[in-house]
């Protein structure tokens, strides 16, 4: 965490959180935040051996890894944000974690399709009260101009659980089945959650924004919140360039691994040997680069918000066709470097938006009113669209339906690069606002 440190570099003033107390929240919700990425990748990490014990389809698998998933976590994620905006965050946390890490362990006692699709139905509705509330407590220990790179380093959480979840699953599947891999990590979270109740104390709101004494005791009407995207256009430009990027980002994300494996000839062993660094470095580069160049390039504009992310969806284009059409998984898998980086350049500076366009008391609402376009669009309907084309290619394109089903993503990452454009627009009005 040494770049978290350096977000302090200068003293805070009084009354605000300390270096120390801050760190130590962000490195708590890190670990639970990669916890919670964890029991997303398994699935898709083990997907082969799955499929071969419980006999499903790739649009089956697609509904497992996302609308399945995607439409319970978008169900519950404003109840649950709209609770964080009025009782300890915290706290919330930490039960959240002990329940989707319960239904992760679930998955690994389940017999048929129905079955693992209901357990993914209890991971999603439990990490909906993960990601929202954390980026509520986050912006109430950082400032605003700090937020981008603090939201970058939390949402690192995402390809370092990636990494993890490559690496682990490989490995499982191999040792000790992909049924006992499902239990561990289950067994994990359920270890994990008490400690951040324990270690982070619940931050003021407001404080970090000088709101602290003229903020309202009660949160915001749901209404309200939803105002806030209905009035102000680079709030509403978010969502669709996000969802879009989304699309893209959770499509690959989903299914990159089964194309190496099937298509490209990659064993599993070298799943966990290459695959599994080489993605968490990658999108861990991807989600702090886009939060740290924000960060610099937000102090002169803010237009820095759609600019940054719009060229990174306009990068992936082109590299991710040229991995895709490659010979080898060797060539496939060093071709995908960059795009895997530049899909998720998109992520911190979306967030970081939301948190300083919207007040204290409605942060944790308006995160999760964005997050059900990243989780409807993106995380639902992405690895679900790949499936269903691949499905449907198969018949003409036979082992390689998949890559053909890939490139489809290709128009999605152009047109999330138009409207992120389009945002930049509206910045510096919403901002003065």
């Amino acid at each position: 965490m040494t770049k978290a440190a350096a977000l302090d570099a200068r003293a805070a003033p009084l009354g605000q959180p300390s270096a120390l107390r801050r760190n130590t929240a962000l490195a708590m919700l890190f670990l639970i935040g990669t916890v919670n990425f964890v029991d997303r990748q398994l699935l898709s990490v083990l997907v082969e051996p799955i499929r071969a014990d419980l006999h499903f389809t790739d649009t089956q698998f697609g509904l497992l890894t996302g609308l399945a998933f995607a439409l319970f976590y978008a169900a519950m994620g404003v109840p649950v944000a709209m609770i964080a905006d009025r009782w300890q965050r915290v706290k919330l946390i930490g039960i959240a974690c002990v329940v989707w890490s319960a239904f992760t362990a679930a998955c690994g006692l389940v017999g048929n399709f129905w079955q693992l699709a209901l357990m993914r139905f209890g991971v999603g509705s439990g990490e909906a009260g993960g990601t929202a509330p954390s980026l509520s407590v986050i912006a109430d220990l950082y400032p605003p101009d700090r937020r981008p790179l603090a939201i970058g380093l939390f949402t690192c959480n995402g390809p370092f659980g990636v990494f993890v979840g490559a690496a682990f699953g490989a490995w499982a599947a191999a040792h000790i089945g992909w049924r006992n891999a499902f239990l561990l990590i289950g067994l994990v979270g359920i270890v994990v959650a008490p400690l951040l109740i324990w270690t982070v104390p619940e931050p003021a709101r407001g404080r970090m924004d000088g709101a602290e004494g003229d903020m309202p005791d009660t949160a915001l009407p749901v209404r309200q919140t939803l105002a806030l995207f209905v009035h102000r256009r680079s709030l509403r430009m978010v969502m669709i360039g996000s969802g879009l990027a989304a699309f893209v980002s959770y499509g690959m994300l989903n299914w990159i691994p089964a194309f190496l494996m099937r298509t490209q000839g990659m064993p599993l062993a070298a799943m966990a040997t290459w695959f599994a660094p080489a993605a968490g470095v990658t999108f861990a580069i991807g989600i702090l680069g886009g939060g740290w160049l924000v960060s610099q390039a937000a102090r002169r504009s803010p237009r820095a918000y759609g600019l940054v992310p719009a060229l990174a969806s306009l990068v992936t284009v082109p590299s991710f066709a040229a991995a895709l059409l490659a010979g080898s998984w060797q060539v496939s898998l060093a071709l995908l470097l960059l795009p895997m980086a530049a899909c998720t350049a998109y992520v911190a500076p979306a967030l970081a938006l939301v948190q300083n366009l919207a007040p204290p008391r409605a942060r944790a609402t308006a995160a999760a009113v964005l997050m059900l376009m990243f989780n409807i669009v993106g995380l639902g309907l992405g690895p679900l669209f790949i499936g269903i084309a691949s499905d449907g290619l198969k018949a003409l394109h036979g082992a390689d339906s998949l890559r053909w089903a890939l490139m489809a993503l290709l128009p999605f990452a152009l047109a999330a690069g138009f409207a992120q454009l389009a945002m930049t627009r509206h910045l510096e009005r919403d901002f003065r606002a």
